[in-house]
This record gives C-alpha cells, structure tokens and sequence, in this order.
C-alpha cells in the first residue's frame, strides 16, 4: 500500500466519523427544541400559570407574576414572621444590590468587579410588594361589610 492512498483513507474515513457525529449533534438539538418541559415557557413564570381560581391569593399571583412562598424565599423570611422582619429583610437585600457610592479605581488594565444587581434588586422590590398585598388582602376582607344574605350572587343579565 502506498502512502498517499493510506492518507486519503484515513481522512475518508474521519470525515465519515465526523459526518455521522454532526448528523447526531442535529438530530439531538432538534428533539432539545421541540422539548417542553411541564412549567416553563414565557407565559408560565413562578406558578403563574398554575393561579387559575378566582381565589384572592391566585389574583395576586397573576397580578405580581409571583407566588408568595417565592417572594418568601427571595427575602429569606417566614410565614409567620412580622411585617417588621420583611422589612429589614427587604433594606438588607435592597441595599445589598444597590451601585456603591463611591467606586473605587481599578487598578490599570483590570476591569472592576460588579458589585451591584439590578435584576436581583428589583426581585427583591417585588418580592416585598407580593407580601405586601397578601398582607393587605386579609385586612380589606375584614374592614368589608358582609354581602346581604337576600343578595343575588350574579348580576342581572344586561339587556
């Protein structure tokens, strides 16, 4: 067997290998897209699509696009913890993830650290507006006079 031929066979049969490879590569980025996964996508953010009651708290979902117990995990706090201790919490985080005052100089030729997040602090400010609602929710259910007993549930059709 001569040399050249030797050559030629072996990149023959190293572009077959890499053929077959990116063939494989393709078909298994198109199953990855075509996969959905139960609970992603656009429209269905933090159980957001799962609030589908007329229950206060699943209006408040869809109104904040946050459920309560993730706005709970983003500020650190409990079910059962004061409006106070939300409070510090959301300062603490807010302060945290705010630009500093004063930025010191890098030194030369190194870019700065970030020590800031915008993203994570305006998760923080909703997250303390969804528990400020489902604080409120209780409060205005209480200060509402109760519905007449004789009172009809739906309203007359409108002609």
């Amino acid at each position: 067997m001569s040399s050249p031929k030797v050559i030629v066979q072996i990149a023959i049969a190293g572009a077959r290998i890499f053929g077959r490879a990116f063939a494989a590569a393709g078909r298994q980025a198109i199953q990855n897209a075509k996969y959905r996964p139960p609970g992603a996508g656009g429209a269905d953010v933090a159980g957001v699509g799962n609030a589908t009651s007329g229950s206060l708290t699943d209006r408040l979902t869809r109104e904040h696009r946050m459920t309560a117990d993730e706005a709970r995990l983003i500020l650190n706090v409990k079910k059962e913890d004061t409006v106070e201790r939300i409070v510090q919490n959301y300062e603490h985080l807010f302060k945290a993830n705010s630009p500093p005052e004063k930025v010191p100089k890098p030194a030369p030729g190194k870019q700065p650290l970030p020590t800031n997040s915008h993203y994570l602090q305006s998760k923080v400010v909703r997250a303390k507006e969804r528990l400020e609602a489902e604080l409120k929710v209780p409060e205005e259910e209480a200060a509402a006079p109760p519905p007449p007993p004789d009172a009809p549930t739906t309203p007359p059709p409108s002609s």
